[in-house]
């Protein structure tokens, strides 16, 4: 049983989707198609960067989308693959949770890079530049981490944000707050504990303004059920109802990304083969996370073609 997961931010550098698009027709046409519905040339930006306005969270989240996005497609069109044939579930970690349900064909692609354009722009602008961050406390479990944050508040908010695998927990919140959070969790017996390069402090409380924009944005989108469950963020567990979708994906954007417990209940109910498309770090983690599953990740036509032949 098969399961097929999406990147989230950190994912883009300069050059992703440029060797797909020339290698393809069908992944120039998801690229053009995202372009069309955002006004803008990402597709251009992607290829030639600079990589400071690439970064930038508005352009960051549909350009991390529509490169998976694009190897999906060229897998579908050109490899023959049917998702909900190949696939029991899908899932995505933060913004990768739009991209699996545009794979699931929960949502159309252009309103997909629509809703992360703005969740980019209103994540960016709930809370002033400098105010906010984000830390990764290396070696240390959930349970610890939420001592962390709760030591390190002293009223202020630090939250954890990203459970993403066995050994790496990221807390968010008050710049202040986060810096008192990386010498507690060095004094529990964190291995390491850094700063996050990241504009703002994502998945906490914080995002309270952008959670709200997102609620009135996904309210007037058209969501259709997903083709297969989407293992939600929030929840670890699946989901197919628009309307909860809906709800979970407001909450995801406050909430903690659990993504160790998604992946393990995923094994859980019997996947044992983790299909990244479009990034490599989701792979790394499902392997941390459930150590006899096979975890591949797709990135270029090989890694297409392959996949095509194995499946």
């Amino acid at each position: 049983m098969r399961a097929f997961i999406f990147p989230g931010q950190g994912s883009q550098s300069v050059g992703m989707g440029k060797a797909l698009s020339e290698a393809s027709a069908t992944a120039r046409a998801l690229f053009e198609e995202v372009d069309d519905a955002l006004g803008q040339s990402l597709a251009r930006l992607m290829a030639e960067g600079p990589q400071d306005e690439l970064t930038l969270t508005e352009n960051a989240q549909p350009a991390i989308m529509a490169n998976a996005l694009a190897t999906l497609r060229v897998l579908e069109r050109e490899g023959g693959l049917n998702l909900s044939d190949k696939a029991a579930f899908v899932a995505g970690h933060s913004l990768g949770e739009y991209s699996a349900l545009a794979a699931a064909e929960a949502l159309d692609v252009a309103t997909t890079a629509r809703l992360l354009k703005l969740r980019g722009q209103a994540m960016q602008a709930a809370v002033p530049v400098g105010e906010g961050a984000m830390a990764a406390l290396l070696g240390i479990d959930l349970a610890t981490a939420e001592a962390v944050a709760a030591e390190a508040a002293q009223g202020e908010i630090c939250a954890v944000a990203n459970d993403n695998d066995p050994g790496q927990i990221v807390i968010s919140g008050h710049r202040q707050a986060v810096e008192r959070g990386l010498e507690i969790a060095k004094a529990k017996g964190a291995k390491r504990a850094l700063l996050l390069p990241v504009s703002a402090p994502f998945h906490s409380p914080l995002m309270e303004p952008a959670a709200k924009r997102m609620e009135a944005a996904l309210a007037a989108a058209a969501l259709r059920p997903p083709s297969v469950p989407l293992y939600a963020n929030i929840s670890a567990s699946p989901v197919g109802d628009p309307a909860e979708i809906r709800r979970l994906l407001v909450d995801q954007v406050t909430g903690m990304v659990r993504w160790r417990e998604s992946v393990a209940a995923m094994a859980e109910a019997g996947v044992t083969h983790f299909v990244e498309f479009g990034g490599k770090v989701l792979a790394s983690m499902v392997r941390r996370i459930v150590p006899d599953a096979q975890a591949t990740s797709v990135v270029s036509m090989a890694d297409i073609e392959a996949l095509a032949k194995e499946i």
